[in-house]
């Protein structure tokens, strides 16, 4: 009985990480695109971005709020504690995704009229709050929250550091990455050329901003810098600064190249290795730096109820999602359109 309440918290773990990557993988690019419409004043282009992502976007925010429903059912002491933490960033989060949204179905009602431009301007501003504010929460989770007797101690603003900052600017960086190169990948013509030398330079930004969090996270607590410098810790964690290297490497040859579909999977590469080199810093640590997993879990009994129902939908979550975008692969033209 020890051991099978020892590994649930550990089962969750991975799922809820997995959850987060998706939600990552999925909205991170259609975030991405919304800020990218920023450097791009021709509306037919803006059209033809917009019809890469329509037929998917909304699907892609399941995979957050399944990490929200996990965060409050199986590990609640965690919900408890970081909610209070951080609910300037969350509450300005969903209200930027709120508005992203309302902006995304009205500029095309108002298409052909001059308030489609303030739609515009709303699905750029709520896509850059957001990406924003999803990496300066993830900032202030690594750094850590102030916890007394279990409980959230701090203030409201704790969260707001220029580490977080530096988080919440790389995590927009790499979300236009993700945007630039899956327009790369999904379009032709004057469009993809545009977006292959924006890939190139948010490349460049964004691995700087993973070489300045890299160095600066284990300087926030001793137990994050024992995890990268002491033996044998390190022959664990030293291959992923390497394929950092190597996958950027490989991402400015294939812009440079021509290829269409590299240069997303390899910005796809950078975000998994950068959640696992975040994954290996904080675990076991759910609240870090003092509270772990087990600290703030639910009762074994509890959360073998909810694995069983998950074990049910999340196969059924992926089917649905892999089915949308099979159906809705290959290039968008001018031809194609959001209606």
């Amino acid at each position: 009985m020890m051991d099978f309440a020892h590994w649930l918290p550990i089962v969750w773990a991975i799922i809820l990480i997995a959850a987060i990557s998706i939600y990552v993988v999925l909205d991170g690019f259609d975030l991405g695109i919304g800020m990218l419409f920023m450097t791009e004043r021709d509306e037919t282009r803006r059209n033809v971005m917009i019809s890469t992502i329509a037929p998917v976007w909304d699907g892609n925010e399941t995979w957050m709020v399944l990490g929200g429903a996990v965060l409050y059912g199986v590990f609640p002491g965690a919900y408890a504690t970081l909610l209070p933490a951080f609910y300037l960033p969350i509450v300005l989060m969903l209200v930027a995704l709120i508005f992203r949204g309302v902006a995304f179905e009205f500029r095309v009602v108002t298409k052909g009229t001059s308030r489609a431009r303030h739609w515009d301007f709303g699905f750029m501003t709520g896509s850059a709050v957001a990406a924003f504010c999803q990496g300066a929460i993830l900032g202030g989770v690594i750094q850590g929250v102030k916890v007394t007797d279990g409980a959230f101690s701090g203030g409201s603003l704790d969260w707001l550091t220029p580490f977080t900052i530096l988080c919440g600017l790389s995590v927009m960086c790499g979300y236009a990455l993700l945007g630039a190169t899956w327009l790369v990948w999904r379009t032709t013509g004057g469009l993809e050329e545009s977006c292959r030398h924006a890939a190139s330079r948010l490349a460049v930004g964004l691995f700087v901003g993973i070489v300045a969090v890299s160095f600066w996270t284990p300087l926030l607590h001793a137990p994050y810098l024992r995890r990268w410098t002491e033996w044998p810790n390190i022959a664990f964690v030293a291959p992923v600064p390497v394929l950092v290297v190597v996958l950027g490497l490989l991402l400015a040859a294939s812009l440079r190249k021509g290829h269409s579909r590299v240069p997303f999977l390899c910005a796809l590469g950078w975000f998994f290795l950068c959640l696992s080199g975040l994954g290996i810093t904080v675990w076991p640590y759910a609240v870090p730096p003092t509270l772990s997993l087990w600290d703030v879990s639910s009762p074994p009994s509890s959360q073998f109820f909810q694995l069983v129902g998950t074990a049910i939908m999340l196969p059924i979550i992926l089917a649905y999602t892999i089915y949308s975008y099979h159906v809705f692969r290959g290039k968008v033209s001018d031809a194609d359109g959001y209606h």
